[in-house]
């Protein structure tokens, strides 16, 4: 009897994709995201198991930024870096929600005050108390 995720010979596993396609460092760390419910496919929260085919739309949260894309193929293996974006199409509202979200960071690390030089050891210990990891 097979697996009812799967949906035939054009199918990968979707943690098996995610670490092909290098949107995971490692399969039990895509395995992990989607297990969490950061990873969902075609609008529902899935299991690592579940088949992914082109056509499939996979959202990805990595922090405050939600990656959409498009499945376009399925890859044999986990290929060079160059060939890792071809199986996908990031959708336009994702690649907008990117760059915004890059450009909110670079204005806030330009407004975070820096010091001018490096805390010393009574310094070092105000901060650990003030952050409350004394």
């Amino acid at each position: 009897m097979s697996a009812p995720d799967e949906a035939g010979p054009g199918a990968m596993r979707l943690d098996r994709w995610l670490f092909a396609v290098r949107l995971s460092k490692t399969r039990s760390a895509a395995a992990d995201a989607v297990g969490g419910g950061k990873v969902h496919v075609n609008g529902a929260r899935v299991k690592p198991s579940h088949g992914v085919k082109p056509g499939d739309t996979i959202t990805l949260t990595c922090g405050a930024v939600v990656f959409e894309c498009v499945v376009a193929a399925v890859p044999l293996r986990r290929g060079p870096a160059s060939e890792a974006a071809r199986p996908y199409d990031e959708t336009p509202a994702s690649k907008a929600r990117c760059e915004e979200f890059a450009a909110r960071m670079k204005v806030a690390v330009g407004l975070t005050p820096r010091p001018d030089d490096r805390p010393d050891k009574r310094d070092r210990r105000l901060l650990r108390q003030l952050r409350g990891r004394n």
